[in-house]
């Protein structure tokens, strides 16, 4: 396994023991944002579908913006960091 592949799996293990990670409808929340928002997620993302996840949640936020990491996984904070950074200071910046 690669280094990156034991960092993103890692990442996961205190949410998947957890019911209400995979139970909690946040739908009516998404709804309720009004501020800007930037929406990052991976497409490869095994853990979050990126359909169900980055997609579906940029489309209930008013004015999200939704950026797209080609190939990424659920773990982007550790596998894609300096690209995720970059991007978040563009963002507070606009």
């Amino acid at each position: 396994m690669s280094e990156g592949c034991e960092v993103a799996a890692g990442a996961l293990e205190p949410a998947a023991d957890d019911p209400l990670f995979s139970a909690t409808d946040f739908r009516t929340d998404l709804d309720a944002i009004d501020v800007p928002t930037l929406v990052i997620h991976g497409d490869d993302d095994q853990v979050v579908p990126f359909d169900v996840g980055g997609k579906a949640s940029a489309a209930r936020i008013k004015n999200a913006a939704l950026k797209v990491y080609p190939g990424a996984p659920h773990g982007i904070t550790d596998t894609h960091k300096d690209q995720l950074g970059a991007d978040l200071l563009e963002f507070l910046n606009s």
